[in-house]
Protein backbone atom coordinates (compact mmCIF):
# COMPACT_ATOMS: atom_id res chain seq x y z
CA UNK A 1 0.00 0.00 0.00
CA UNK A 2 3.15 2.17 0.22
CA UNK A 3 4.91 1.55 -2.45
CA UNK A 4 2.17 2.99 -4.94
CA UNK A 5 2.14 6.11 -3.02
CA UNK A 6 5.66 6.75 -2.61
CA UNK A 7 5.59 6.01 -7.10
CA UNK A 8 2.98 8.58 -7.07
CA UNK A 9 4.31 10.81 -5.24
CA UNK A 10 7.54 10.63 -7.44
CA UNK A 11 6.06 10.71 -10.50
CA UNK A 12 6.51 7.41 -11.79
CA UNK A 13 2.94 6.82 -13.05
CA UNK A 14 3.35 3.40 -14.96
CA UNK A 15 5.38 1.92 -12.31
CA UNK A 16 2.31 0.96 -9.98
CA UNK A 17 1.12 -1.14 -12.55
CA UNK A 18 3.49 -3.68 -11.28
CA UNK A 19 1.97 -3.29 -7.76
CA UNK A 20 -1.55 -3.26 -8.33
CA UNK A 21 -1.58 -6.75 -9.60
CA UNK A 22 1.04 -7.55 -6.37
CA UNK A 23 -1.76 -5.93 -4.40
CA UNK A 24 -4.52 -8.09 -6.28
CA UNK A 25 -2.23 -11.42 -5.70
CA UNK A 26 -1.57 -10.48 -1.99
CA UNK A 27 -5.61 -10.23 -1.12
CA UNK A 28 -6.31 -6.40 -1.50
CA UNK A 29 -9.60 -5.80 -3.28
CA UNK A 30 -10.40 -2.74 -5.65
CA UNK A 31 -12.08 -0.68 -3.19
CA UNK A 32 -9.09 -1.03 -1.62
CA UNK A 33 -6.77 -0.17 -3.86
CA UNK A 34 -9.11 2.52 -4.52
CA UNK A 35 -8.50 4.24 -1.30
CA UNK A 36 -4.62 4.54 -1.04
CA UNK A 37 -4.61 6.00 -4.36
CA UNK A 38 -7.31 8.52 -3.21
CA UNK A 39 -5.17 9.04 -0.34
CA UNK A 40 -2.53 10.29 -3.82
CA UNK A 41 -4.50 12.48 -4.24
CA UNK A 42 -4.66 14.30 -1.20
CA UNK A 43 -0.85 14.57 -0.61
CA UNK A 44 0.57 13.81 -3.93
CA UNK A 45 -2.02 16.06 -5.92
CA UNK A 46 -4.89 15.32 -7.60
CA UNK A 47 -3.22 15.22 -11.45
CA UNK A 48 -0.90 12.40 -10.15
CA UNK A 49 -3.39 10.79 -8.22
CA UNK A 50 -5.76 10.52 -11.19
CA UNK A 51 -2.67 9.10 -13.89
CA UNK A 52 -2.22 6.43 -10.74
CA UNK A 53 -6.16 5.99 -11.04
CA UNK A 54 -5.76 5.68 -15.11
CA UNK A 55 -3.14 2.70 -14.78
CA UNK A 56 -5.07 0.86 -12.15
CA UNK A 57 -8.23 1.02 -13.96
CA UNK A 58 -6.40 -0.44 -16.99
CA UNK A 59 -4.10 -3.19 -14.84
CA UNK A 60 -7.47 -4.26 -13.00
CA UNK A 61 -9.71 -4.59 -16.22
CA UNK A 62 -6.71 -7.24 -17.63
CA UNK A 63 -8.43 -9.82 -14.81
CA UNK A 64 -11.76 -8.11 -13.34
CA UNK A 65 -12.72 -11.80 -11.28
CA UNK A 66 -10.61 -11.11 -8.66
CA UNK A 67 -13.15 -9.15 -7.03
Amino acid sequence: MITPTALVAHGHYDEPALHVRAARRNGLTEDEIGAVLLQTAVYCGVPAANSAFAVAQRVLAEDPGQG
